[in-house]
């Protein structure tokens, strides 16, 4: 059976009465629960949406905003009504959206299931009490174990938010939260590397000397440690970093930290890397005029790298002149290298838990 491709009809519901201000957040302070998202607009984004999207796909509705399950209940409901009768008409066939831990209980999750949500991603972005506190996110880790038990007792699809880089951060704190995600057993995760945006109060901390982003060098070899140890356990990590907007660039609202367009393909071609030197190294390949490297077609972009670092990489470290690949429909698992007149096959995940197990990661 093929897979349908998923295309996402993203609402956005700026959560305008959101009774915390997490360090890096922008969204501004007003009193009372309400969004600025009404019916009639909502109604607009989706019937615009479903014009240029293929019928073939599976077509989402997705509220974004962070914390949905926080407006007013009428809201809610109003938004969710909607979305329903379009996956009733069979015009849609999944309602997700996002909230925070703290706003998950028993009247939500019978909301949520009376209008046919299907998945629900938490923001958790840590699960280490100090990271949390030092962000003012507003609630505990204990917040998140009860959101995660409840929302698998409705039997929704349950999605895991967690950010590299926060106020207090580091990676073993990243690597901590990571494992116990593994522990909760996740439908699917996203990883999103901290941004100081404007107006915020992490640009404040920035600024007075009380918060370093992280480079995006260091966020780049955080979240490939982050995707290895997901990918072993088979959970989607469905993105790796921000999805680039007008706003979200170098220049715009984003004053600093590890922004890139393509975070995802370098945190992909960095797993690649760390696969090479265990590779080159146990099989001593080294000083050679030329290696030919046959990889999976879909994947020979992640492995070159940007601006063909790996291959920079294979050349410099390991004195190899000539370095040529070779797309093909192998197992996407597997790469083979040719030199000498010999083959190397390699097999990624094991290659992938070797590394995961000597760095302590499994």
């Amino acid at each position: 059976m093929i897979n349908k491709k998923i295309k996402i009809i993203p609402i956005f519901v700026p959560h305008q009465g959101c009774i915390n201000d997490c360090v890096f957040c922008n969204q501004k302070k007003i009193t009372g629960m309400s969004t600025s998202m009404t019916q009639k607009q909502a109604t607009y984004i989706i019937e615009r949406n479903l014009k240029t999207i293929n019928k073939d796909s599976e077509i989402q509705i997705a509220f974004y905003g962070g914390s949905f399950t926080a407006i007013d209940l009428e809201v809610q409901r109003e938004l969710l009504g909607l979305a329903k009768k379009y996956k009733d008409s069979g015009q849609i066939q999944k309602i997700k959206l996002s909230t925070r831990p703290d706003y998950i209980n028993n009247k939500i999750l019978n909301i949520l299931r009376e209008n046919k949500v299907d998945i629900i991603e938490l923001g958790v972005q840590s699960l280490d009490e100090e990271v949390l506190t030092q962000n003012n996110r507003g609630h505990n880790v204990k917040s998140v174990y009860d959101a995660v038990e409840l929302i698998k007792k409705y039997k929704f699809t349950l999605g895991l938010q967690m950010m590299v880089g926060l106020a207090g951060d580091d990676e073993n704190k990243c690597i901590k939260t990571a494992k116990e995600f593994i522990k909760l057993k996740p439908d699917l995760v996203r990883i999103y590397p901290t941004l100081v945006l404007k107006e915020t109060m992490l640009e404040e901390m920035m600024k007075t000397g009380h918060y370093k982003p992280l480079d995006l060098d260091d966020a780049v070899k955080t979240s490939a440690k982050l995707l290895m140890m997901f990918q072993y356990h088979n959970i989607n990590v469905i993105r790796v970093g921000l999805q680039p907007t007008d706003n979200i660039t170098l220049g715009n609202d984003v004053l600093a930290g590890p922004f890139h367009s393509a975070f995802r393909q370098l945190t992909q071609s960095r797993i690649y890397k760390i696969i090479i030197d265990q590779v080159f190294e146990t099989n001593s390949i080294k000083d050679l005029d030329d290696i030919c490297i046959e990889i999976n077609k879909r994947h020979v972009s992640d492995f070159v790298g940007n601006r063909k670092t790996n291959i920079k990489h294979i050349k410099e470290t390991y004195g190899i002149k000539k370095v040529k690949m070779l797309s093909c429909n192998i197992s996407e698992n597997i790469i083979n290298i040719h030199y000498n007149n010999k083959v190397v096959a390699v097999d990624i995940k094991k290659y992938s838990e070797k590394y995961l197990k000597n760095n302590n990661l499994i």
